[in-house]
């Protein structure tokens, strides 16, 4: 498989693409992140016909880089990378919202694409092309949220998110015990990260939260020093 980053731009439109049987709706010409994200293109199926439909899509090329992957997600679950082949079933008339193609975006900024093929397992010849090039973009500058003699935090990104924000950090003494809760709006926690002193980079898991606005605080030494607002979207 060919690897390469392309240093281009492309904008964005939304367009749709049909067979007999089935169209795709929906699709940009790119679909946008920056450094770090996992960045998700719906596949919108729908079945034209007057009976069950079972397509099959395939991975036939893709051109991504080295530190990057591409899978397959329905809801809140995604496939294994090497899984090149996904079965979806659409009952006639139906639009299936739930199927995503995922980029993790790595660490190098340009643009990746991957090339699928979907067709109808009962009409190999009913088939279509889908074309997903991504975007990856530099990390906008992020101001210090709070900073001290012994702790420095930068504020969560990607904000808003979908299934999962990162928070950069740098802590000076092993001694410090730092903190991430995240709460919802009622003010119950739904989630708690401690800062690890070795690490300077952690993870806010939100693929299992609502949709809606949460909010997380930063604990130094058992004391809340700061509260900001993170957006989770589906």
């Amino acid at each position: 498989m060919k690897r390469f980053l392309l240093l281009a731009i492309i904008t964005s439109l939304s367009y749709g693409l049909s067979a007999q049987g089935f169209e795709i709706s929906g699709l940009q010409e790119s679909y946008k992140g920056t450094i770090g994200d996992v960045i998700k293109a719906p596949l919108n199926f729908k079945n034209n016909g007057t009976k069950p439909l079972t397509v099959i899509i395939r991975k036939a090329s893709s051109q991504i880089g080295t530190s990057q992957k591409n899978y397959f997600c329905q809801d809140a679950r995604c496939l294994d990378e090497g899984v090149e082949d996904y079965i979806v079933k659409v009952e006639p008339g139906q639009t299936l919202t739930s199927l995503n193609v995922a980029l993790e975006a790595g660490l190098v900024p340009g643009t990746s694409s991957v090339r699928y093929i979907a067709y109808s397992k009962s009409n190999p010849n009913d088939a279509l092309e889908i074309d997903l090039n991504f975007v990856v973009e530099e990390k906008p500058e992020k101001a210090d949220l709070y900073t001290s003699r012994t702790l420095t935090v930068q504020d969560v990104y990607p904000n808003p998110t979908s299934d999962l924000a990162f928070v950069d950090y740098k802590i000076a003494e092993d001694n410090v015990k730092c903190r991430l809760i995240l709460h919802n709006v009622l003010g119950n926690s739904v989630g708690e990260y401690d800062l690890s002193p070795l690490e300077t980079k952690a993870k806010i898991p939100t693929a299992e939260l609502n949709a809606g606005i949460y909010f997380y605080t930063l604990y130094v030494n058992g004391d809340a020093v700061m509260t900001r607002k993170l957006v989770v979207k589906k």
